[in-house]
């Protein structure tokens, strides 16, 4: 059978027998052997409404060693070992015991593009990463909320593989979005696309982190693009205009007590998900940060959602916490954490750590030579 008929049958017969997808992906895959394709191409090609779905297949694949895998995008060829597999589908992994404790079950970590695990925490009867991935299908927008160090850019990194991000500030224009001339070395310009045109035109996530730190008017380039339309035009560039791939998807972060953070109805109504982010206590545990400091970042927490200080330690600054400790010990430890604490809560995080840990806590600072 012509793998290209193989494929068109299986899309337009609805067939939905186990595999189905799998044998859709890789029988296009090994009718087109000198072709590289990104999983958005993939899933237009193929007209099947998940792209999520259709990494997953891509994943499987590279994993058996069915198709060679490039990242920036994630891009898929088949390899020989693929061709002659003939759409079967690779023998199963054998099972692992799920990590956990007292027998919770916990879900197996999720590997980041930067090698790090993320562990999947409970969310609307799934897990954060299930239920983002199961957004993007479905093109339903969501911002994550919560303070800096919660883990928000490494939960939206599990999710989505294939993600492009911009960071959010005060001084973000809207050329960092759509792209700018770049000068050549004979003089003369090019015009070099920025991270949203290249998520549109790819089928990848787009990541603006910080978004309430961009003026509202720069982060107006978003809306159309979201939107029914799913089109923008770049202005600055010939009037081009750029039409979404499947798979094209845009989450937000918004850190609320960040200086100068601002949510504007414009942005909000964007995302019709909100999701906040906090600190999983548990996982700090798991993870080996002491329970001193752990005990100590919940207690700062309380005060910080009473108003009485302005900050208190997250799950990034308990693992930074760890890694000093095991470093340099635990008073130097300790005396890290005061220090990045704010001026003005210095005083009461430094209460809090000497409670907890039993010593004169003082801010790391240098002394006289030896």
């Amino acid at each position: 059978m012509n793998p290209t008929t193989s494929t068109t049958s299986a899309a337009t017969t609805g067939d939905r027998r186990p595999g189905y997808l799998y044998r859709m992906v890789a029988a296009h895959l090994a009718a087109h052997p000198d072709q590289i394709f990104t999983v958005g191409e993939l899933t237009k090609v193929l007209d099947v409404p998940s792209t999520g779905a259709v990494y997953e297949a891509l994943k499987k694949m590279a994993k058996a060693g069915y198709a060679t895998h490039l990242s920036g995008p994630h891009r898929y060829q088949v390899t020989q070992a693929g061709i002659d597999a003939a759409g079967t589908m690779p023998p199963p992994a054998p099972r692992t015991p799920r990590q956990g404790r007292r027998g919770t079950g916990r879900r197996q970590p999720v590997s980041r593009p930067n090698g790090e695990l993320y562990f999947p925490r409970k969310l609307a009867g799934a897990t954060d990463v299930d239920v983002l991935q199961r957004l993007r299908d479905k093109r339903i927008p969501v911002l994550l909320y919560g303070p800096p160090g919660t883990g928000k850019t490494a939960l939206i990194e599990a999710a989505y593989p294939d993600l492009l991000t911009v960071a959010g500030t005060g001084d973000t224009v809207v050329e960092d979005f759509l792209g700018n001339f770049i000068p050549l070395p004979d003089g003369g310009f090019e015009f070099v696309y920025g991270p949203l045109v290249t998520a549109m035109r790819q089928g990848r996530a787009l990541l603006v982190d910080d978004a309430t730190l961009i003026a509202p008017k720069v982060l107006a380039v978003l809306y159309p693009a979201m939107d029914g339309r799913r089109v923008i035009t770049i202005a600055g560039y010939r009037n081009e205009r750029v039409e979404a791939a499947d798979g094209f998807y845009v989450v937000a972060g918004h850190n609320p007590g960040v200086h100068g953070a601002i949510l504007t109805e414009a942005l909000a109504s964007r995302f019709d998900v909100h999701i906040e982010v906090t600190t999983d206590w548990d996982l700090a545990r798991h993870l080996g940060v002491p329970r001193p400091a752990v005990e100590t970042a919940i207690a700062l927490n309380s005060d910080l959602a009473a108003g009485r200080v302005s900050w208190a330690p997250q799950l990034r600054e308990l693992l930074g916490f760890t890694r000093v400790s095991k470093t340099l010990g635990v008073a130097a430890a300790v005396g890290n954490l005061a220090g990045r604490a704010p001026a003005e809560d210095r005083e009461h995080v430094v209460a809090a750590l000497k409670a907890r840990f039993g010593a004169d806590v003082t801010p790391l600072t240098l002394g006289k030579q030896r």
